[in-house]
């Protein structure tokens, strides 16, 4: 019988995996907290922030394949550590961006770099490659259960900072976290799980990262994957940023917008947590399926129902739970299909095209809400997408292309 039981070296690196996501995705959680009180002071439309957010996401899926090849060839260590000097350096310049050029470059180009190297892709893969294979879905799920927790904890901070102390100051206070990355990397050490009666190097055949590539490249299923992973960037970018905006908007006040997303990070961790435990039992794919469209379901009810504190709440209770299921579910399939030696450059590539969706749901919901004074057009799009993200994941298959 094979031993499936988390290692020592396992559990240190989970600890590690999750306060690094904590800080990171936390700390990008909170940022579209920032949109109003900056917007306000410098006269800005909601274009100027949301294009440096956009643009960020864009980066950060551009470079994700590359950042996720040097991790697989060099280690995760020295990568996340790289990404965590980059990040302190882009909130610290994104504290005194006073104008839209200084503003796409800290928030913009400098988080995107920075967020590339310490995020899912790279600490996730780290995991899968550390966990035994039955166990590296749920071993993935814990790590971004645990991450989702900073989100809850980053909001209600960042807020309470923003109103004592202002937009400038909470962003130093979030750079000086950052910087607690860089010793945290040094936890991500636990070596590849290797398989008792694995065979040797000499008599497996040596594959190189051109050769996955062209393997990747026409194998139809990991597009359909990447596809749907679009569907995501769009719909959690959007929300996260705009929805305080369009409570605002509606009447409602910031803190109600920053305890919806608050709510967003809690019910997240519950989320990711049992989609990593669901996937090691059911077929990814179809899970992913059924992600989608509850999220299409969810959004419907929330712009159809009397918009109150309590639909408002009930929504980030079930975003919450539907927001970064994805993940754990994506990257094990790539897992599965490939192995885990290229997994983060292959899960990069994935990546990417979450971030081309976090993209234009970033940028278009400022574009819509100052061209027409609201977000209709960017909800009837997300409604849309729940619906191709259904349909592109009845051809994906967890097919082994490549084995560990």
């Amino acid at each position: 019988m094979t031993d499936t039981r988390f290692s020592k070296p396992l559990i240190y690196m989970l600890m590690g995996s999750a306060i690094i996501l904590a800080l990171s995705l936390g700390i990008r959680h909170a940022f579209g907290l920032y949109l109003v009180p900056m917007s306000d002071e410098f006269g800005w439309g909601h274009n100027v922030f949301s294009l440096a957010i956009a643009m960020q996401n864009l980066i950060w899926g551009a470079v994700q394949p590359i950042t996720g090849a040097f991790a697989d060839k060099y280690g995760s260590k020295i990568v996340v550590a790289i990404g965590g000097l980059l990040y302190a350096l882009g909130l610290l310049l994104m504290a005194f961006s006073s104008t839209g050029l200084l503003l796409n470059l800290s928030a913009g180009l400098v988080l995107g770099l920075a967020l590339s190297a310490t995020s899912f892709p790279v600490l996730l893969s780290a995991v899968g490659r550390a966990a035994h294979p039955e166990k590296r879905s749920l071993a993935m799920g814990i790590a971004s259960a645990a991450g989702s927790f900073g989100q809850f904890i980053m909001l209600p901070s960042t807020l309470l900072l923003l109103q004592n102390i202002g937009w400038s100051a909470a962003l130093i206070v979030s750079a000086i976290l950052a910087a607690l990355i860089i010793p945290l990397a040094w936890m991500l050490k636990a070596p590849m799980y290797s398989a008792p009666n694995a065979q040797s190097s000499e008599s497996k055949p040596v594959l190189g990262f051109k050769d996955i590539l062209i393997i990747a490249k026409n194998h139809k299923p990991f597009w359909f994957l990447a596809l749907g992973f679009l569907v995501c960037g769009f719909q959690v970018v959007f929300i996260g940023i705009h929805l305080p905006g369009y409570l605002i908007d509606h009447g409602f006040t910031a803190t109600t917008g920053t305890i919806f997303l608050a709510l967003v990070g809690l019910f997240n961790i519950f989320g990711t947590y049992g989609a990593g435990w669901l996937g090691g039992k059911f077929s990814k794919p179809h899970l992913l399926m059924w992600l989608y469209g509850l999220r299409g379901i969810a959004i419907i009810a929330f712009l159809m129902l009397p918009l109150s504190t309590w639909t408002i709440y009930a929504f980030g209770i079930i975003m919450g739970l539907l927001w970064l299921s994805t993940v754990p579910l994506t990257n094990g399939i790539v897992a599965n299909m490939f192995g885990v030696k290229y997994l983060s450059m292959l899960s990069g590539i994935v990546f990417f095209t979450h971030q081309v969706g976090s993209f234009f749901g970033g940028w278009l919901g400022g574009v819509n809400h100052d061209l027409a004074g609201n977000y209709n057009m960017v909800w009837a799009f997300s409604i849309v997408l729940s619906v191709l993200g259904v349909l592109v994941h009845f051809f994906v298959t967890e097919e082994h292309v490549i084995h560990d």
